[in-house]
C-alpha cells in the first residue's frame, strides 16, 4: 500500500508538466516559436545540472528528491527524458498535436501506471496488466477529442501512445517515447489527409 501511496504522489507531480504546454502556449503566441523552445531548453539544462550534481555531487535536489524511485537517485530521472518529450514533440508536430501527444504521456501514463496496480490480468512478458492498458487506452481517447476533431487521428495516436507506453521493450524512456510515437502517427496522418484534401 505505501508503494502505491508513494506512486499517487509520483505521478500527481507528473501531472504538473501540463505547465509546459501553458507557459510554451503563451510564450510562442508573444515571443514566437523560436524564444518559447530555448526557454524550455534552458529549464532542461537548469533539470540536467541539477541532477548532475545529485549524481556525481551526491547534493540531493530540494523538494524534487522525494519523488524518485530508488533507481533514479544514481542516473538521470524521469523528468529529463519528460522535457526532452515535450521540446522534440513542440518542435516537431503542429502544436495541436503535440498537445494532444504530450498529454497522452502524462496522464495516459499516470492511468496506466495506477489502474495497472491493481489489475490483475497481466500481459505476457511485460509488466502491464491488461486493465492498465484500456485504461490509458480511453484516457487517450478522451484527451484526443479536447484538442483534435478528427476519429482517425485521435484513435492512431492513442493506439501509439498505448504500445509506446506498454508494450515497446527497447530501453528508451517512455516519457520519450510516447510523445514521440503519437506525436508521429497523429501527424503522418494528418499530413496524409492533406495531400488528398481531408483536413
Amino acid at each position: 500500500m505505501e508503494d502505491l501511496a508513494f506512486e499517487v504522489k509520483r505521478k500527481l507531480f507528473h501531472t504538473l508538466a501540463v505547465i509546459y504546454i501553458i507557459f510554451y502556449y503563451f510564450a510562442n503566441k508573444f515571443c514566437g516559436q523560436r524564444v518559447a523552445i530555448f526557454s524550455l531548453i534552458l529549464i532542461l539544462m537548469s533539470f540536467a545540472m541539477l541532477e548532475f550534481m545529485q549524481i556525481k555531487l551526491g547534493i540531493k535536489i530540494p523538494f524534487f528528491y522525494r519523488f524518485y524511485r530508488e533507481s533514479e537517485k544514481f542516473t538521470f530521472s524521469g523528468n529529463i527524458y519528460l522535457m526532452l518529450g515535450i521540446i522534440l514533440a513542440l518542435a516537431l508536430f503542429d502544436f495541436n498535436i503535440a498537445a494532444t501527444a504530450i498529454l497522452m504521456m502524462i496522464f495516459g501514463d499516470t492511468a496506466s501506471s495506477l489502474i495497472g496496480r491493481l489489475g490483475t490480468h497481466k500481459v505476457d512478458g511485460i509488466k502491464a496488466s491488461w486493465e492498465g492498458m484500456i485504461a490509458e487506452f480511453l484516457v487517450n481517447i478522451a484527451i484526443g477529442f479536447i484538442f483534435l476533431n478528427n476519429f482517425w487521428i485521435i484513435l492512431a495516436m492513442a493506439l501509439s501512445a498505448t504500445i509506446a507506453e506498454s508494450l515497446l521493450l527497447a530501453p528508451i524512456d517512455d516519457n520519450l517515447s510516447v510523445p514521440l510515437v503519437a506525436g508521429f502517427a497523429g501527424q503522418s496522418l494528418l499530413e496524409i489527409l492533406r495531400i488528398f484534401g481531408l483536413a
